[in-house]
């Protein structure tokens, strides 16, 4: 089979980045109008496909644990083969959520009509017998956080990172800006970018939160899955919206610009990464000099304006005040170098990160209470046994 070919569903459903790296949104042979591609006998339903459980057994072996990428919040997630030779990625949502199955084909059909190319393809979805599955495009060279952190980030010189910023900074503006209805991701962090064989980023993920609520607790597996990468809201309010979407890709590019993980949960270092860096980009965006912040292992060899663009693009994201933050759209122009870093802070200096209140003072969530907070989900993630950060593979091994 043509490594370049591309299965697109039908107009006004989601095509996304393709499931194979690099193709050029054409529709590829073997595609006629019915629907049907080679040797799959899934339905078409309302321009997605819904396949039967038993398709999705058999192309993952019988989900068996060698076909295993890995496991997170959302449920677990097998590499399979359909019968036409495409490979995809099955999640098995977990069960529990209160959805019946109109409200999940509604939902599902939402993400479906999502395309860009920095956004996981949706192929199709199953319904059956209470197993609500997801089938995406499979992306086959692991995550950001397999990258930078498993393999040390190896590899990723600072051209490539630089174009992996703006990759996923541009999937995210579009599902904040140009979706109808909008779609706050919820779940951003490293383990949810997928990186393609061009070394393109690809947000995975979107959408999901509204698929699986979790009726159980108020800090679900889900964000414990997230811990380092919770906006200051979230750990006091339990709310998300957009600007928290912010916040976190603000750590993931603290992430790309330190080679630090987002959090120690071997409690070596007891500052997370957000908190660590915060004085360190202040004093770095004010003289210059990023030595203290940027990764050694670059060993030097990065462009100094694009560094400090992007480390003024993490300082601005990692704001405690979410209104403060700037959208995914500056920051795009920003890292691209196409708009003034002051666009990014609206009179806000950098290092400011207090709320501003109208009445007067600030507000008293500030980092002492931000922390106290994050230490309190730290606890209740060190005592979960269900804890996991990685749906895609993290793991060095290849399936």
């Amino acid at each position: 089979m043509d490594p370049k070919m591309k299965l697109h569903p039908p107009a006004g459903s989601f095509m996304g980045g393709g499931w194979a790296p690099g193709t050029s949104g054409e529709f590829g042979p073997g595609y006629n109008n019915s629907g049907q591609h080679g040797a799959i006998q899934s339905q078409n339903v309302g321009g997605m496909y819904q396949f039967s459980y038993e398709e999705l057994a058999n192309a993952t072996n019988g989900f068996s644990q060698v076909n295993m990428l890995g496991q997170g919040g959302y449920g677990l997630v097998h590499k399979g083969v359909l019968p036409d030779g495409r490979v995809v990625a099955v999640k098995s949502l977990k069960s529990g959520s209160g959805q019946g199955e109109r409200e999940f084909q509604a939902e599902v059909e939402i993400i479906s009509r999502v395309h860009h190319r920095h956004l996981v393809s949706l192929v199709g979805y199953c319904i059956a017998t209470g197993n609500k599955l997801l089938v995406y495009e499979f992306v086959a060279n692991k995550t950001l956080e397999f990258h930078l952190h498993d393999k040390g980030g190896a590899g990723l010189d600072w051209s490539t990172r630089l174009r992996i910023a703006v990759g996923m900074a541009k999937g995210l503006a579009y599902l904040h800006e140009d979706c109808s209805p909008r779609i706050i991701h919820r779940d951003i962090k490293a383990a949810n970018i997928l990186i393609d064989n061009n070394f393109e980023a690809m947000v995975a993920d979107f959408g999901l939160a509204k698929l699986t609520t979790d009726n159980n607790t108020h800090v679900s597996t889900r964000v414990m899955g997230t811990f380092g990468y919770l906006a200051p809201e979230y750990a006091s309010s339990g709310k998300l919206s957009e600007k928290s979407d912010v916040f976190s890709f603000g750590v993931m590019l603290l992430e790309i610009v330190t080679g630090r993980r987002p959090i120690d949960l071997t409690n070596t270092m007891e500052d997370s990464l957000v908190d660590w860096a915060r004085p360190l980009l202040t004093k770095a965006l004010e003289d210059g000099n990023f030595e203290e912040v940027v990764d050694p292992g670059l060993e030097g060899r990065f462009d100094h304006d694009e560094l400090s663009r992007m480390a003024a693009c993490a300082a601005a994201s990692i704001r405690h005040s979410a209104r403060k933050r700037p959208k995914m759209s500056q920051i795009v122009r920003a890292l691209e170098g196409d708009s003034s870093l002051d666009d990014l802070n609206d009179g806000v200096k950098p290092g400011q990160s207090t709320t501003f209140n109208p009445n007067g003072g600030s507000d008293a969530y500030d980092t002492r209470a931000y922390n106290a907070d994050m230490m309190k989900f730290k606890k209740m993630v060190m005592d979960s046994e269900e804890f996991t950060s990685n749906e895609y593979g993290g793991d060095s091994s290849d399936k």
